[in-house]
């Protein structure tokens, strides 16, 4: 590749991106991405599925097992490959460029968009808490936010992991104190965990109550997407990636216990606002119980949108530096040092996702869809370990090959299942992904064909 004053020299690994993350933002950034509003909503509709606090427990100590496996896992590849696009990288490098590109079109037509567009929704839904916005505003008011995040990522990854950095260690702290609050100074019971358990609870329910749980722990392998702008990568991302898993597992338990000392789970299953419904039951809040949760959840929404800009964007980048999309995608942004194109891309598909508002459904059907990627990617360590074995490896899994085959038997469980209960919805799912298969041969064929 010619190099010029926007195309920077490739570093030792590949990458045009200036490696300025360090273990503390890396880390920040996972968590920040992860917890986002899932946390607030999800608890509740797990309430409703099981209705018995064993189960209830159990299916998010099992998200978190399933998440952390997949991170002590996908540490290995992010180590050995510090690429841009995370994902995409690994499954380029260990299947070839149709998974990767697949992956990438997921991202590209779907996910992203939906990502963006969503968690910039309830932003404003909340901030409309305080200043009474009509849905109409709360459109607005979602897409003025979209581009303020663009924008601050488009002035470089600096600011945004400075912003990341705060809002991480409010949103976090936050949480842990209303957790902590409610068996110190709330009005809960123990009675509310009897009884635990029920005969009447299936493992199929449980692997259906899992779907949305792990929606919540969605986030854990996005900072690889941003493997290419850290720095000691062979340390960092390993630490940041399971540190950060561990992290968001703790604090996610500790608030779903919290929930259920606080709010018995016939009324939890009632209550679109389980957060807000607990710390009502905390009688230090007071009458600003609301308020405050009201305001949390914003925090955590800023934040997990910031963090899905900073993370996002790289998978486009990745895709065209590597020639499965268009060229000028790759652009880096000669003052900022950003990815400039990229970024504005992802920020033009969330504000469209936002004002039309066209892709709800779409994105519901796709909870899904990113999981058969993540279990290629984990099974790429199987491949490379065969394929590759003199690749450096700073960091081996954890457990292999114990630790990946757990991942893989709980993703490929969570489809199965759902491809059982839920067969349209799910076979959507994949029909969008196997779209991209035309896609992808309509690249090639367009590639090719140039002079």
């Amino acid at each position: 590749m010619t190099t010029g004053p926007e195309t920077p020299a490739p570093d030792a690994w590949g990458e045009r991106l200036p490696r300025r993350l360090g273990l503390w933002s890396a880390g920040a950034v996972l968590v920040g991405i992860t917890i986002g509003s899932g946390i607030f909503r999800v608890p509740a509709g797990t309430a409703t599925t099981l209705g018995v606090p064993g189960p209830v427990l159990v299916a998010w100590v099992l998200g978190g097992a399933i998440a952390l496996t997949g991170a002590l896992t996908i540490a290995e590849l992010a180590a050995a490959l510090p690429r841009s696009g995370g994902v995409f990288a690994f499954l380029l490098e260990a299947f070839g460029p149709l998974p990767a590109f697949l992956f990438g079109w997921s991202e590209l037509a779907v996910l992203r968009a939906a990502a963006l567009g969503a968690i910039a929704t309830i932003f404003a839904e909340y901030l409309g808490y305080f200043l009474h916005f009509d849905p109409p505003t709360v459109r607005k008011v979602a897409a003025v936010t979209i581009v303020v995040i663009g924008l601050l990522n488009y002035i470089g990854v600096r600011a945004a992991a400075a912003v990341m950095n705060l809002v991480t260690v409010a949103k976090f702290g936050a949480i842990a104190l209303l957790g902590l609050l409610a068996f110190a100074a709330g009005t809960g019971s123990a009675d509310h965990f009897t009884p635990l358990w029920s005969g009447g609870v299936s493992v199929s329910l449980v692997a259906t109550a899992l779907v949305p749980i792990m929606w919540t722990y969605d986030g854990w392998a996005d900072v690889s997407f941003m493997s290419g702008e850290v720095r000691d990568p062979g340390r960092t991302l390993p630490r940041a990636l399971i540190a950060g898993t561990i992290a968001v597992v703790t604090i996610y338990l500790l608030i779903n216990a919290a929930y259920v000392y606080l709010v018995p789970l016939p009324t939890m299953a009632e209550s679109k606002l389980v957060a807000a419904t607990a710390a009502e039951r905390i009688p230090m809040l007071g009458a600003g119980g609301g308020a405050m949760v009201s305001a949390l959840v914003m925090v955590s929404c800023f934040g997990s949108l910031n963090g899905s800009m900073m993370a996002g964007p790289r998978i486009f980048f990745a895709m065209a530096d590597r020639g499965l999309f268009f060229r000028g995608v790759a652009r880096v942004s000669p003052r900022f040092r950003s990815p400039s194109v990229a970024i504005w891309l992802a920020t033009g598909l969330g504000v469209v996702y936002v004002l039309l508002n066209d892709f709800q459904q779409l994105a519901d059907k796709f909870i899904l869809g990113i999981w058969p990627f993540y279990a290629l990617a984990v099974a790429g360590v199987y491949v490379l370990r065969r394929a590759r074995p003199d690749l450096p490896r700073p960091y081996r899994t954890i457990g292999y090959p114990v630790t990946p085959a757990l991942f893989l038997l709980a993703s490929v469980g969570m489809v199965v299942n759902a491809l059982v209960t839920d067969p349209i919805n799910t076979g959507i799912t994949f029909a969008i992904i196997g779209a991209g298969v035309p896609a992808f041969y309509l690249w090639k064929k367009s590639v090719n064909s140039e002079p």
